[in-house]
């Protein structure tokens, strides 16, 4: 009788089940009706493999859980579900994936804490993703009206500028960054460009997803009085260029400046981990399903790494090696 030595698991499948562990099971919010079939970790932990692996289409989707077995079995998926409900159920994750992200700032935020002579202090910032497909400028969305020849146009996208990238045609994330000692998302939220990052945060501080800190650092899109007033309410302090003192420097434009050099860091590190820096498909919530995951991976394996005392920033390199399989 011959006999197999049993493999051992791939990157990717050691990867998910360390997702897998970092999972937080949220109240449930199932509308009264058929009860699921399948879970919401098990979509998450497909967004998440889609991530890491750059299969962004239900059809690649659902081809790599047919032809895996041993990656179906690890995310929880008893038979491969049809395309339309892997299409359905990504299409409605980003505020399960959102929760997720939330809850492990939560944790990170108290696991990973600075030094005595740091103030918990944390940054937030937003950045626009670049829609998939061509340019559908302003005047013809308001006129509803696509012209001839442009075809495979994102229809739920939106027109936003920045400072320093311009007009932008696509969505936004806006991120919660962790500044002491190291730079880790503890919030995350996908929205369409046409709502602001101020007011996004106002929202998520009144439905109280947001992680307070004692100490938040924002540009002056946070400076409004009404959204500091709120912030301070919960026990924190939000400091922007519009709290600095107008002449004289101090102590708070030397904290204030860590701001740009975490939260814009994050950004790239984030962005730069999965190589996700545009819009991989089309639509505000196959999209959103896809950042918010790559968020929550990286959350996931810099705070891994932080508990087994390796570098925390080391995480680009963990999803290559699940990209390509390579045995763990």
């Amino acid at each position: 009788m011959s006999q197999h030595t049993p493999q051992p698991p791939d990157a990717l499948l050691k990867l998910l089940e360390q997702v897998k562990d970092c999972y937080s099971t949220q109240p449930p919010t199932q509308k009264r009706g058929r009860p699921r079939t399948y879970s919401a970790l098990s979509f998450l932990l497909l967004a998440v493999a889609a991530v890491a692996l750059r299969t962004f289409r239900e059809r690649e989707s659902h081809r790599l859980l047919s032809q895996d077995a041993a990656l179906r079995d690890v995310l929880g998926f008893a038979r491969v579900p049809h395309r339309r409900t892997i299409e359905r159920r990504m299409q409605s994750l980003i505020p399960e994936a959102e929760a997720q992200v939330a809850a492990l700032g939560r944790q990170i935020a108290e696991e990973v804490a600075p030094a005595s002579e740091q103030p918990q202090t944390s940054a937030i910032d937003g950045r626009m993703y670049a829609a998939s497909g061509p340019r559908w400028h302003k005047q013809q969305r308001r006129a509803g009206r696509i012209p001839l020849g442009l075809r495979n146009v994102d229809t739920e996208s939106a027109w936003s500028k920045s400072g320093y990238r311009g007009w932008v045609q696509g969505y936004r994330l806006v991120l919660q960054g962790l500044v002491f000692p190291a730079p880790v998302p503890l919030f995350a939220a996908w929205r369409l460009n046409s709502e602001g990052e101020a007011t996004v945060v106002a929202r998520a501080l009144a439905e109280r997803s947001l992680p307070v800190t004692p100490v938040l650092l924002g540009d002056e899109t946070f400076g409004g009085a009404q959204l500091v007033r709120s912030y301070a309410e919960r026990g924190g302090w939000l400091l922007t260029p519009k709290q600095l003192p107008p002449r004289r420097r101090g102590w708070k434009d030397d904290l204030y400046a860590y701001r740009k050099e975490t939260i814009e860091l994050l950004f790239q590190r984030v962005i730069q981990s999965c190589d996700l820096k545009a819009c991989p498909v089309k639509g505000w919530s196959r999209n959103g399903a896809f950042v918010i995951a790559s968020v929550w991976l990286y959350q996931v394996i810099f705070l891994h790494n932080h508990r087994q005392g390796r570098r925390t920033a080391h995480v680009k390199e963990q999803v290559d090696l699940a990209r390509w399989r390579i045995a763990a």
